[in-house]
C-alpha cells in the first residue's frame, strides 16, 4: 500500500508548487516510485491563469517533465458548491478515488495541499480533511521571511495544531522555502538576500527542531534567478507591443535597470540580463544600449517608454544591434509607470518555461535530506533507474570520480559557462585551453565570473614539450617535428596530446569542431586499450520510466561477429559504470532460431562470443526489438530467455539499424538522449553536438569523470 506526504503551506507564498515538484524530483532520483496528486486546482498568484491559458500549473509541470500522468484536480469553487451543498462526504469520496489511480501505481504519493486565503477560512480544514481522509503523514512548508526563531517556532505550532485532532494526521516535518528572502522582492528592485536570515541556525534556533517535535527536511535559500522571466513573459504579461522580438523566448530578464541618466553615468548598468527601461526618445542611451550588445553583453532587452520613437536614422545606426538577438518592447505608459509594472511582475512560472521550472525543482531537490524521509517511509529503490535517479547518481559518481578534464574549446562560450557550473559542483577539474585574456573577457560579457582556482592553459606556453612526445607516438607514420608543431596549432590535438601523456584524464570538444576533428585525433594518439577490438559508442536514452543503453548508434558501419561481441561487452560495462545493470540484447530482425540468413547469423555468432568472453553477464541473442523490451511480447517469443522482456543494454547488428532506432524513439517519444559516449579508447574522449546547451557540456564532462576513473580501474585491476 503507497504512503502518501500531504505537503500544507502555512503562508499565501510559500513556494508551494516548486517544493512539491522539487521533493518529487529528490525521491525520484534516489530510485523511489513516486507520483503525484493535487486535489483541488487553485489561482493564488496574478497573472498565473495567463501564463497558463487556465490550466492548473503543478500538474501541466509534473506531466511535462516526469513520465506521470496525474489526475486532473478539482476546481476549488466546485468542492465549495459541494460543501454548501452538504456535500462533502461525495467530495471526499471523488478525492479518495482519484488519489487511488495515483496510489496503485506508486510506493510513494506527494499531494499538494491548498494555500491558506484569509477570504476563505474553509480552506485549511479542507486540507485537514484530505490529509485525514488520505491516510497522509503532514509536510509544512513555509518562509521564514525576517522571522526570529521565536516567532517561526510559533507559527510552525499554530499549523501543526490545525492537524492536532486525535484522528487527524500527524505533522512529520518542515521545509523552510525562501530562507532570506528580503522584504521586498519585485523585479526592479534588484535586492540580495536577507544576510541576516541567511546567517540563522533554524535547526539548532527553533525549539520545534532541536527538540525532534518536527524533522527540518530541508533549508532553501531564497534564489533571485529563479524570478528571472523571459522577456517573452514580460511582454505577454504586460500586454505591451513587441517592436523587435530577437531573442526573446531565450533572454531573462535578471533585473531592470531604468535610465535617465547621461551615458557616463549609466555604463555599470549595461550588464547580462538587463533590461533596460528609458523614454523612446532619449536616443544617447538607444545608442549606448546597442553599442554593449554589439561587444558582445546578453542585455536581457530594451523598453522604450512614452509611446515615443528615436529618429529612423538613429534606429538605422543601431541596425546591427538587434541583429544580435537583442528584444526591443514599447510601452505607452511614463517611465515611472512602466517600472512600476515591472516591479510588480507575477512571480507564476508559465508552463511552456521548462528551463525555470526544472531550476526550480533541482534547487528544492536537491537540499531534501531524502536518507531521513526513506528511512522514515521505509520505501525501497526500483530496481530499473528512472532518469532523474541516473541524472543524480552520475553526478554523485563525478564527485567521487575527481577527474581533471581538459576542454580545448576554452573561449567558446557554453564551454566557460559548462567549466564554472562544474567546478562549482566539484564534477571534476576541468582546465580550459585558450588565451587567458580572452577567456575571462568572454566570461565577462557572458555575466559569469572565472572562480580563482579554475585552470586555464595558454597554448603558447605549453606546445613545445609535447612536439618530441607526438613524433614518438606517430614515428610509424613518418611524423616529423615540423610538422607535430603544426598540427599542435589545434587545440584539440594539444588537449588530446595531454590526455595521451597522462596530463589530464579526458577530453571533451565539439561545441565548434567536427566529430571528425574530436575523435580523429584521438584515434591517432590515444589509441584503444588492451582489451577492445574497436572504439564503439553508446546512446543513454533517458525513456520516461527507466535509462536505456544503446549500441553502436554512431561509430561502425557493419560490425563482424566478434566486433559486435566487442560492442555487447563494452556497452554492458559503461551501463555498469552509469549504475544500470547491465541486462544485453543483442538485437536482429529474428528472435531465437525462427530466423537464418546472413545477418541473423552474424547476430548469432556474437552472442555466443560475447557469453564465452563474459559468462559473468546477462546477454542474449538474437531477440527483436520488441522481445527484448516488452514482457508480454517476451513471454511468447522467448518464454526460457533471462534477457527478454528485460533488457537494460541494447545491442544493434550495424549503424543503419542502431541510427534508425535511436533517431525514431528520440524523435517519436519525444525522449532525452545522450551521446554519443565514445567506449574502447585507452582513455576517454567525447565529441558534444555543436548545438550543445550548457547543461549538455556538463553532463558530458560527468559522463567523462565516470569514464576516466572506470577506465584507471580496470587498468588497475
Amino acid at each position: 500500500m503507497a504512503k502518501s506526504l500531504f505537503l500544507a503551506p502555512t503562508s499565501l507564498d510559500s513556494g508551494l508548487t516548486s517544493v512539491c515538484l522539487g521533493l518529487l524530483r529528490a525521491l525520484e532520483r534516489e530510485g523511489v516510485s513516486v507520483g503525484f496528486y493535487k486535489p483541488f486546482s487553485q489561482s493564488v498568484h496574478r497573472g498565473e491563469a495567463l501564463h497558463n491559458d487556465g490550466k492548473d500549473s503543478s500538474v501541466a509541470f509534473v506531466r511535462a517533465r516526469s513520465h506521470l500522468q496525474p489526475p486532473n484536480p478539482i476546481p476549488l469553487k466546485k468542492a465549495q458548491q459541494l460543501l454548501n451543498h452538504g456535500k462533502a462526504d461525495l467530495l471526499m469520496e471523488n478525492i479518495v478515488g482519484e488519489y487511488q489511480k495515483v496510489a496503485n501505481e506508486v510506493d510513494v504519493v506527494i499531494i499538494e495541499g491548498l494555500v491558506p486565503d484569509r477570504s476563505e477560512a474553509y480552506i485549511a480544514r479542507l486540507n485537514v480533511e484530505v490529509a485525514r481522509n488520505l491516510g497522509s503523514e503532514v509536510i509544512l512548508v513555509s518562509t521564514p521571511k525576517s522571522c526570529t526563531p521565536g516567532e517561526l517556532d510559533e507559527e510552525l505550532d499554530f499549523s501543526a495544531r490545525l492537524f492536532a485532532a486525535p484522528s487527524d494526521p500527524d505533522v512529520i516535518a518542515v521545509i523552510l522555502n525562501k530562507v532570506g528572502e528580503p522584504q521586498k522582492s519585485g523585479l526592479a528592485l534588484n535586492l540580495p538576500p536577507s544576510s541576516d536570515a541567511t546567517d540563522i541556525d533554524y535547526q539548532s534556533s527553533c525549539r520545534v527542531f532541536s527538540t525532534g517535535r518536527f524533522q527540518l527536511l530541508a533549508q532553501i535559500p531564497w534564489q533571485p534567478q529563479l524570478l528571472a522571466p523571459r522577456v517573452s513573459d514580460v511582454a505577454r504579461e504586460l500586454g505591451v507591443p513587441v517592436l523587435h522580438e530577437g531573442q526573446m523566448e531565450t533572454r531573462r530578464v535578471q533585473r531592470v535597470s531604468v535610465c535617465a541618466r547621461t551615458i557616463r553615468n549609466m555604463t555599470d548598468t549595461l550588464k547580462p540580463g538587463t533590461l533596460m527601461v528609458t523614454p523612446g526618445d532619449r536616443e544617447d542611451i538607444v545608442v549606448a544600449t546597442a553599442v554593449a550588445a554589439l561587444n558582445g553583453v546578453p542585455l536581457a532587452g530594451l523598453m522604450l517608454t512614452g509611446g515615443l520613437m528615436p529618429d529612423d536614422r538613429v534606429i538605422e545606426l543601431c541596425r546591427r544591434a538587434l541583429d544580435t538577438g537583442l528584444p526591443v518592447l514599447s510601452s505607452e505608459t511614463n517611465t515611472y509607470e512602466s517600472a512600476h509594472m515591472l516591479a510588480n511582475l507575477s512571480a507564476a512560472i508559465p508552463i511552456d518555461d521548462p528551463e525555470r521550472i526544472e531550476e526550480a525543482m533541482e534547487s528544492v531537490a536537491r537540499r531534501i535530506n531524502t536518507q531521513w524521509l526513506q528511512e522514515h517511509l521505509k520505501v525501497q529503490r526500483q530496481s530499473r533507474l528512472a532518469p532523474p535517479a541516473f541524472r543524480y547518481q552520475l553526478s554523485e559518481r563525478a564527485r567521487a570520480a575527481a577527474k581533471r578534464i581538459v576542454l580545448p574549446e576554452g573561449c567558446e562560450p557554453r564551454t566557460i559557462q559548462a567549466a564554472i557550473i562544474c567546478h562549482q559542483r566539484r564534477l571534476a577539474h576541468c582546465v580550459l585551453i585558450g588565451d587567458p585574456h580572452e577567456i575571462r573577457s568572454v566570461a565577462t560579457s557572458q555575466g559569469v565570473e572565472l572562480p580563482d582556482d579554475l585552470e586555464i592553459i595558454h597554448p603558447p606556453s605549453v606546445r613545445d614539450r609535447f612536439i618530441a612526445p607526438m613524433v614518438e607516438l606517430r614515428k610509424h607514420k613518418g611524423l616529423t617535428p615540423e610538422m607535430a608543431e603544426a598540427m599542435l596549432e589545434d587545440n584539440v590535438v594539444l588537449g588530446t596530446m595531454m590526455v595521451a601523456m597522462d596530463e589530464a584524464d579526458g577530453l571533451v570538444s565539439g561545441a565548434i569542431h567536427t566529430t571528425a576533428n574530436t575523435v580523429r585525433p584521438a584515434l591517432q594518439l590515444i589509441k584503444t586499450h588492451d582489451n577492445a577490438k574497436v572504439v564503439s559508442s553508446v546512446f543513454f536514452m533517458l525513456l520516461p520510466q527507466q535509462v536505456l543503453v544503446y549500441g553502436d548508434c554512431a561509430i561502425n558501419p557493419d560490425p563482424n561477429a566478434e566486433e559486435l561481441a566487442d560492442i555487447a561487452i563494452q556497452s554492458a560495462e559503461s551501463a555498469e559504470a552509469f549504475g544500470i545493470e547491465p541486462v544485453v540484447a543483442m538485437i536482429s530482425y529474428s528472435t531465437g532460431e525462427s530466423g537464418s540468413g546472413e545477418d541473423v547469423d552474424k547476430v548469432r555468432e556474437a552472442t555466443r562470443i560475447a557469453r564465452e568472453r563474459r559468462p559473468d553477464l546477462l546477454i542474449d541473442g538474437p531477440l527483436q526489438y520488441d522481445a527484448a523490451a516488452i514482457e508480454s511480447v517476451a513471454k511468447s517469443k522467448a518464454p526460457n530467455s533471462r534477457v527478454a522482456g528485460k533488457a537494460t543494454v541494447f545491442v544493434f547488428p550495424d549503424l543503419n539499424t542502431g541510427n534508425t532506432t535511436y533517431k525514431a524513439v528520440q524523435r517519436s517519444a519525444n525522449v532525452v538522449s545522450v551521446g554519443p559516449m565514445l567506449q574502447g579508447l585507452r582513455k576517454p574522449v567525447n565529441d558534444l553536438s555543436r548545438g550543445a546547451l550548457v547543461e549538455d557540456i556538463v553532463f558530458t564532462i560527468a559522463l567523462t569523470a565516470v569514464q576516466a576513473k572506470q577506465v584507471e580501474e580496470a587498468g588497475a585491476g
